[in-house]
């Protein structure tokens, strides 16, 4: 059900360096309930579209709650950051029930989300499909094409701008931050504990730089490192962490008989698999669909996220592909789009120093020959590549965390994480002081879905404030027997980190 309208206004106190923070509100919310299979609260509050201009134009940010299922336990709000850029917090929190009514969390906190600014409810991002959807994920391969994909990224940008309005110029991770406390302040609430999954942990980051005395407990799960500012750093770590994972993949499908690849190389399967994509060769056994490169790598990236649903069925697409004709079948049909929320949010956030098409291909060229001779590339290139010739402004863009004064934040890692590699994990860690680390030794994308052990240690420390002991471990838990429902999530392309 979707939402009706409330206003409400919030105000902030004086700016001091610069800054501005919400200051409360008097009015109380109106929840509305909202949902279909879940049931949620939903209502709009009002914030600028500007925070350098408190009192200036504002815009309607569509914000989601939980109560507490036990009134007597209720320890305060836990507020759920979604990933992406670009996903809606209330679908996955309120609505999607990310963190389950079985859960002790949901005794002790009123769990609340939002859509962050240009996102869904909050003032979607809007562009012209017919810009969005022009191909963009296939990798330049000479000056020509490289200057065509930044000539495209002005112009998606331009043209997300006329569609967007002001708000475009204010996507950044800084400006949705600061929302976040309008939040807490609309709510009456003195302190917030966080939990942050993947682009959530910068909200959360960003967070502590900012409100640290607002901070009651917060979780940092699969961090991204705000802090890279080397474009081959960021292509070369992405890359590096689908090439482990991939040879993970492999160990896992040796040990395990019900994969399909069982006792076969599987590197070696994965090999002959690009190298009929990039001859234009290779095609979907079901579909007949040509699958370049790129689409493939991207297969084999979304499958990396949740090896308990994904990993037999990733399994079983490659030994399908393997066995499959090199001739195609059908013709694809055109891809569709409906926002461009992550091109904008990202963007916003981040700046790459790559002016040529001869640089860009020489990290290219080194991270497949010194970093990853399997997996070649990770899909997140996108990252680095879109954001070149992007015109919109960079109001946050890359730095060191600089947080003071925060009681200690637990910082989830997995060891091998194709979407948040663990050397960023670390990165954070050393930038954040009091963090404790707690290590998932396995493979996948956000400890909450892949690791019990670990998620145990996470709502234990936010019901109670006693962190694990500095560096625990938890061991790998993968399947051993495929799951009962067929995932179709290993053929998919990742656009967002979720």
């Amino acid at each position: 059900m979707r939402k009706r309208v409330l206003s409400l206004a919030v105000t902030a106190a004086v700016a001091m360096s610069g800054w501005t923070h919400a200051a409360g509100a008097a009015e109380s919310i109106g929840w509305t309930e909202c949902g279909t299979e879940f049931k949620g609260e939903c209502a709009e509050i009002e914030v600028p579209i500007d925070w350098a201009k408190p009192t200036g134009e504002k815009f309607k940010l569509a914000i989601g709650r939980l109560p507490a299922l036990d009134p007597k336990k209720r320890i305060g709000v836990l507020f759920g950051a979604a990933g992406g850029p670009g996903l809606s917090g209330i679908d996955r929190y309120i609505t999607g029930r990310r963190i389950p009514d079985n859960s002790p969390l949901r005794q002790y906190f009123d769990i609340v989300s939002f859509d962050p600014r240009g996102v869904s409810r909050s003032h979607e991002v809007r562009c012209s499909s017919e810009l969005v959807n022009k191909p963009k994920w296939e990798i330049p391969k000479n000056e020509a094409q490289f200057q065509a994909l930044k000539d495209l990224n002005a112009a998606v940008a331009a043209d997300c701008r006329n569609h967007t309005g002001p708000l475009f110029d204010h996507l950044d991770t800084v400006s949705a931050t600061r929302d976040i406390d309008a939040v807490r302040a609309a709510l009456g609430e003195e302190k917030l504990s966080f939990y942050g999954s993947s682009y959530g942990t910068m909200l959360g980051q960003q967070y502590a730089e900012l409100f640290p005395a607002r901070i009651r407990a917060s979780v940092l799960d699969s961090n991204v490192d705000h802090s890279i500012s080397s474009a081959y750093e960021y292509l070369r770590t992405t890359a590096e962490e689908l090439e482990r994972s991939l040879g993970e993949f492999a160990g896992w499908c040796a040990r395990t008989a019900a994969c399909a690849l069982h006792g076969r190389d599987v590197i070696a399967v994965w090999d002959g698999l690009h190298s009929r994509a990039v001859a234009g060769t290779l095609y979907e056994p079901d579909s007949g669909v040509q699958l370049k490169p790129e689409s493939l790598r991207g297969g084999l990236d979304a499958a990396m996220y949740t090896p308990s649903r994904d990993w037999f069925a990733l399994a079983d697409r490659f030994a399908k592909m393997d066995a499959a004709p090199s001739t195609r079948l059908a013709v694809p049909g055109p891809a569709e789009l409906t926002e461009n929320s992550h091109q904008a949010i990202w963007c916003s956030d981040f700046h790459w120093n790559i002016n040529t098409f001869a640089e860009f291909d020489a990290h290219l060229k080194r991270v497949e020959r010194e970093v990853a001779p399997h997996a070649k590339l990770s899909p997140w290139w996108t990252d680095v590549g879109w954001c070149l010739g992007w015109t919109g402004p960079v109001n946050n863009p890359q730095h060191k965390l600089k947080i003071k004064n925060v009681p200690p934040m637990l910082l989830t890692t997995s060891r091998f994480d194709v979407a948040a590699p663990l050397s960023w994990n670390l990165a954070v860690h050393r930038q954040i002081p009091n963090s404790v680390l707690l290590h998932y030794d396995g493979a996948g994308h956000g400890q909450r879905v892949n690791s019990k052990c670990a998620w145990k240690h996470m709502t234990d420390y936010m019901i109670t404030l006693t962190t694990p002991p500095p560096n625990t471990h938890c061991p790998a838990e993968y399947p051993t027997t495929p799951p009962t429902a067929a995932s179709t999530r290993a053929a998919e392309r990742p656009a967002f980190r979720d």
